[in-house]
């Protein structure tokens, strides 16, 4: 193979002369099949309509690169090939700069200067040559090249720079040559091309209106798996149950992407947009006019765990930056962006953005039920109806039209607090199959590449161009629409089914009674969320706070009953022991602190430390002085301790003995009552210290995937290690206060005599500390058992077997909602294939409608309008086939008797009709 490179530097085959007989040709193409030699005349003959080949010339010992322009080709614009033009007119300066696929070329070009010639830039554009400017224009870059590079962005993310130099090195790799710099011409030509290419397939070459009469978010590429009302929805959609109804909803899910930042470089008046809002961003002026009004306004805190953690994990300060990143609003089911559906943000995710964003994509779509998913929907939704008041009329939702619900994500919902796990959960609540509400995160890996270009672009070619990203991700994302729902729907079918049978197994095991009952709850729940939530536990869990109180009341009894036994009068039996534990909470935090101690302290930090140790200390010896009044024998032990250890200085605080009735010798006697006390609270503490550790690794998760999608650069990611330390610290003392109060309770069990407890406060291994994963989807890998359920109590008593029946009361709720998600989402899925399949044909139409609906003199205009829009028609077309194709075998898949609903809307999986009539015909 290297022999063979080597000899195509040399002339090839010695004695063969030029097709024209000359016997020492000089020249051979580079661009041309094979490697023939010509002499100059056939050269010239040859590329008199290829003037971009690249041409060698052998010098006697090599090839050396030589342009056509220096062997007198000339380019004749305006008239066919062939046509001799009596008035010639050469390009300004005659050095006209042509950039081609294979690199940047100087030509010689002549403009036809006859009466009936076209201006300039048109005589440019007839042969596929796009000028830099429509005056005088000196440059101009292929179709090929800029298709070629159109694509490239989309596919690999290049930037302009990086092409246009890879072009000037295929030009010249030596930097010997000078190449003229056509860098900003490019750039600009690229721009118009992105934007006439959005122009002309959203129709607008066709509308007698023209282009001014764009509407905003005309140019976006539609979800057709979406509704659409008077597009793929039937004519009666609303009037229709809602056990029906409910699949014509629209599913879209919030999110934000703090990658997609710009500098605050230029400014609108400098670099307008040429969308103009008609893409996917939202009009700018009038929402930087909305935003400005309400700059004042102060944004609610959030009461849900982790929100202000998360926000301050997005360490980048807006210094220097003219937009942080993006709110975005996608179809939730489909994965593509909506029209008008993107703006920017200039500090944070505020409110007040993302309601404006929300509200201009939900204008153009006419929805009226509507699920919405965001990852703070629990805080988000709560004063949208107020904040909507203050929004422009045109904006605003009909509150008492619109039918909205709001989900969390399924991966973000972990870091939520138990209520908003069940009360937002796409898991428990019906007519939304198996959506997960992550859409915009699929989203985010592939736009997320154009970032570090983007960031340093103008306001709006930055539109411009993630406009141009989103629709191309879009498209695809339509193309690819036959593949992924049979996929889906053949996996939903599968699990639909087994999910139907575990059921049925579970409920075999269960009192007809007890399900009727468990039954009626549920139904009553998804139809009022204001009832009782049947997938919350109404085993009220042990806490710390609930045992103190019941103490505290049960002494306020024997007190008021002349029974009391305190021997204190400010401090209880109980309270000593509640004291006690929250001293040993104490050492444990400043044991910690004196962990964290540097060589190089300042003075301020030791002084805060030493008040700590010092306040302790006083702390601790006020209780040992009552605790001696209850356990007299502390004394004794204390004496012993003292002198069985020698040691220069006082023992330190976080080191001091408590004696609590678990740390006593087995030998040293102790009131039984105090014992029971520390039990209980002992009991209520491992169980309050587990659920902390679930909560900070919940928190853990979801900031690691905040860091990983947000935050880039040393400076933010030291920040945000930061917090992550912090939380892990804090998790970490958790598993450290767990493992305190389980060896209390093993120390206790021998003295009281207790049972049951070891199933709930089992020993924790480090290796049991993890995250729950994937436990909402259908995985392989194990769950350690700090997530599992479980309502055993302390002791051995009837109280036991109504938990265990709590227990299956929750696992049957969870087992049917599960074979109801599964079932809703084959009859969703049916239900988008049929709808993309009726928006393809409409859209075809639409098409086909648009071939005579602009009508120009020119008749080779009018051919090519014609012609254009036919191939749209003819391309929907072929797609609804490709589908249907693709699709033929699904009514056989789901007709084989699978029981998709409990409503009595009809016997069997259907789009439309039942599966052997309507289903067949539609696909």
């Amino acid at each position: 193979f290297l022999d063979e490179m080597m000899r195509l530097n040399g002339r090839g085959s010695e004695g063969i002369g030029c097709q024209c007989g000359e016997v020492s040709p000089q020249f051979r193409c580079c661009d041309c099949f094979g490697v023939q030699m010509f002499c100059r005349a056939c050269t010239l003959r040859n590329h008199a309509y290829l003037p971009l080949h690249r041409v060698e010339m052998w010098n006697g010992s090599f090839f050396q690169r030589i342009t056509l322009k220096s062997l007198g080709v000339r380019i004749q614009l305006g008239h066919n090939s062939g046509d001799k033009c009596y008035n010639p007119v050469p390009s300004t300066g005659e050095d006209f700069i042509v950039i081609g696929l294979d690199g940047i070329h100087e030509i010689a070009l002549d403009f036809c200067g006859c009466a009936s010639a076209q201006v300039r830039y048109k005589q440019l554009l007839r042969v596929r040559w796009y000028p830099a400017t429509i005056s005088e224009p000196r440059t101009a870059a292929t179709f090929t090249v800029l298709q070629n590079f159109h694509l490239l962005s989309f596919e690999s993310k290049v930037s302009a720079y990086e092409f246009y130099h890879s072009l000037a090195r295929r030009t010249d790799n030596s930097g010997l040559s000078k190449i003229k710099d056509r860098y900003s011409a490019f750039m600009r030509m690229v721009r118009q091309w992105r934007n006439l290419k959005q122009l002309g397939r959203a129709g607008r070459g066709h509308d007698p209106a023209g282009v001014d009469a764009t509407a905003e978010g005309e140019l976006a590429v539609l979800c057709p798996a979406c509704p659409h009302p008077g597009k793929n929805l039937p004519p009666d959609w609303e009037e229709k149950p809602l056990f029906v109804r409910w699949k014509y909803a629209l599913f879209v899910a919030i999110d934000a992407n703090f990658r997609l930042k710009r500098k605050a470089v230029s400014c609108d008046t400098a670099d307008p947009s040429l969308n103009l809002g008609c893409g996917y961003f939202v009009r700018d002026s009038a929402y930087k006019s909305y935003l400005a009004d309400r700059a004042t306004e102060r944004q609610e805190r959030s009461t849900c765990v982790s929100h202000n953690a998360v926000n301050a994990a997005d360490v980048k300060s807006s210094r220097g930056l003219a937009a942080t990143g993006v709110g975005t609003i996608d179809c939730a089911r489909h994965d593509m962006k909506l029209p008008n559906g993107v703006g920017d943000l200039q500090k944070g995710e505020r409110y007040i953005n993302m309601d404006y964003i929300v509200c201009s994509a939900l204008l153009a779509l006419t929805m009226t039920m509507i699920n919405i998913s965001y990852d703070i929907a629990c805080q988000w939704h709560k004063k949208l109806w107020n904040r909507m008041e203050s929004m422009p009329e045109r904006l605003r939702l009909p509150s008492e039209t619109s039918l909205i619900r709001f989900f969390v994500p399924k991966f973000h919902i972990q870091a939520h607090i138990e209520k908003c796990r069940t009360n937002f959960s796409f898991n428990w609540s019906r007519y939304v199959g198996r959506t997960d509400g992550e859409a915009p995160e699929r989203g985010w890996s592939n736009i997320n590449r154009v970032a570090s270009s983007t960031k340093e672009m103008g306001p709006g070619t930055r539109r411009d161009t993630l406009d141009d990203h989103f629709g191309d991700w879009n498209w695809k994302k339509v193309t690819a629409l036959g593949r992924t729902m049979l996929k889906k729907i053949v996996e939903a079918v599968k699990w639909a089914r087994e999910h139907s049978e575990a059921l049925a197994e579970l409920e075999k095991t269960i009192q007809p009674a007890l399900i009727a009952e468990w039954k009626a709850e549920v139904e009553a729940w998804e139809e009022d969320n204001s009832c009782p939530n049947p997938f919350e536990s109404r085993f009220s869990p042990v806490t710390q706070a609930a045992v103190r109180l019941e103490l505290a009341e049960l002494e306020a009894q024997e007190l008021q009953a002349g029974i009391n036994v305190s021997l204190h009068t400010d401090v209880s039996p109980s309270g000593l022991i509640t004291l006690g534990i929250d001293l040993e909470d104490q050492q444990a935090r400043l044991r910690s602190k004196f962990a964290d101690v540097s060589l190089h302290d300042t003075d301020k930090q030791k002084a805060t430390l030493q008040t700590q140790v010092t306040s302790l200390q006083r702390r601790l010896e006020a209780w040992a002085r009552i605790q001696e009044l209850y356990m007299p024998a502390v004394c004794q032990l204390r004496h012993q301790s003292s002198e069985a250890i020698e040691r220069v200085e006082e023992l330190k605080p976080q080191d001091f003995e408590l004696w609590l009735p678990s740390q006593l010798p087995t030998e040293t006697p102790t009131d039984q009552k105090l014992a029971g006390y520390e039990w209980d609270l002992r009991y209520a503490q491992a169980l309050d210290a587990l659920d902390d550790v679930r909560s900070h690794l919940r928190l853990r998760s979801h900031i690691y995937m905040y860091k990983d999608k947000n935050i880039r650069g040393q400076a933010g990611s030291t920040r945000a290690k930061k917090i992550i330390d912090s939380v892990e610290s804090r998790k970490q003392a958790s598993v450290l206060k767990y493992r305190r109060a389980r060896n209390a309770l093993l120390s206790l069990t021998s003295r009281l005599e207790r049972c049951g407890w070891e199933t709930v406060v089992r020993p924790l291994l480090n290796s049991d500390v993890r995250p729950m994963g994937d436990m909402e989807r259908q995985g392989t890998g194990t769950i350690s058992w700090i997530w599992l359920e479980s309502h055993a109590d302390n002791s051995c008593t009837e109280n036991e077997r109504v938990q265990d029946c709590e227990c299956v009361r929750l696992e049957w709720c969870k087992a049917r909602a599960r074979k109801h998600r599964w079932s809703e989402e084959v009859e969703l899925l049916l239900e988008e294939m049929r709808r993309v399949l009726v928006f393809l044909k409409w859209q075809a139409a639409w098409w086909k409608g648009h071939e005579t609906l602009r009508m120009v003199d020119s008749m080779p205009t009018q051919e090519g309008l014609t012609a254009y829009a036919c191939r749209q028609s003819a391309l929907r077309d072929s797609l609804t086939a490709s589908f249907q194709s693709l699709w033929s075998g699904v009514p056989a898949l789901i007709a084989d008797g699978l029981d998709i609903m409990e409503s009595g809307e009809a016997d069997g999986p259907t789009i439309d009709a039942p599966p052997s009539s309507a289903v067949t015909d539609v696909l």
